[in-house]
């Protein structure tokens, strides 16, 4: 049962609340960052920012809706009764912050079963937030957002990538689809911060988004916010793409873009998959 009805607008003040709140001790401790450990052979790190945003954002989502399940990257899954689920990415570019660049952002996701129904994305650095209900579209401080145009950029594309942590340096198929966008797209981002990747992709300021193998935790928030912006989510095959946290990893690659934007690079990764 939705806590307050099907707009599901208390759930969207908390998480944007709690994404805000984690944001600003983000921003103020920033520069004084450390490096907890390494989290396995990929080279991903946690740092001690990770920690203090997480108990912010658990503290608020688990006071105002104690009855349902949290996922968070840290923490891993407070379980409960129920098909309510919370993803938490509180410090989505860990390894930006551990070297000091400031690209980084905090993403709350509801998941009602498997279905992404609230994406929330803050980025402290600007100090803009971004959100998106399930049929009631995706918005900013400036109103809705436009997502990306349909033509194809004579130039070619700007693509985000983003590859889950599994995903091994040599792997053929990552080499291959990398190095497809690289060719035959006008600049490929590896931002660190998938997150950021969705933000931009929603509010139109790049053309497309490429995963492979992606991350759960942070996956249904930013592909509802692009998605309620008129994102098309398709497999790598061209099938239609339902952005999921459980399961398998090789069943989150995907090729987010609109039109013939969309349609060029389902050519050049299908060729190069």
């Amino acid at each position: 049962m939705l806590s307050n009805g099907p707009d599901f607008e208390r759930e969207r003040r908390v998480a944007v609340a709690a994404a805000e709140e984690a944001g600003g001790l983000l921003r103020r401790r920033f520069g004084a960052a450390y490096c907890l450990r390494t989290k396995d052979e990929s080279g991903d790190v946690q740092v001690d920012l990770d920690l203090a945003a997480e108990t912010l954002v658990l503290g608020r989502i688990r006071r105002h809706f104690p009855d349902d399940r949290i996922l968070s990257e840290e923490a891993g899954l407070l379980d409960a009764a129920g098909e309510r689920t919370w993803l938490v990415d509180p410090l989505d570019g860990s390894n930006n912050v551990a070297i000091g660049l400031p690209a980084y952002a905090v993403g709350i996701g509801l998941c009602l079963g498997g279905t992404p129904v609230l994406g929330v994305v803050h980025e402290p650095v600007t100090g803009q937030t971004w959100h998106a209900v399930r049929g009631l579209g995706a918005h900013g401080s400036a109103g809705a957002l436009p997502g990306p145009a349909p033509g194809l950029p004579r130039p070619g594309p700007v693509v985000a990538w983003t590859q889950g942590y599994a995903v091994r340096r040599g792997d053929v198929t990552a080499v291959a689809l990398r190095g497809a966008l690289e060719l035959h797209c006008r600049r490929v981002l590896q931002l660190w911060a998938p997150l950021l990747g969705w933000s931009l992709l929603a509010r139109g300021t790049i053309d497309a988004f490429v995963g492979y193998r992606a991350e759960g935790v942070d996956l249904p928030a930013g592909a509802l916010l692009a998605a309620e912006a008129g994102v098309e989510l398709r497999t790598l095959s061209g099938a239609p793409f339902t952005p999921g946290f459980a399961g398998d990893d090789a069943g989150r690659s995907f090729v987010a873009a609109r039109g013939e934007t969309l349609a060029y690079l389902l050519r050049e990764v299908g060729a190069a998959a």
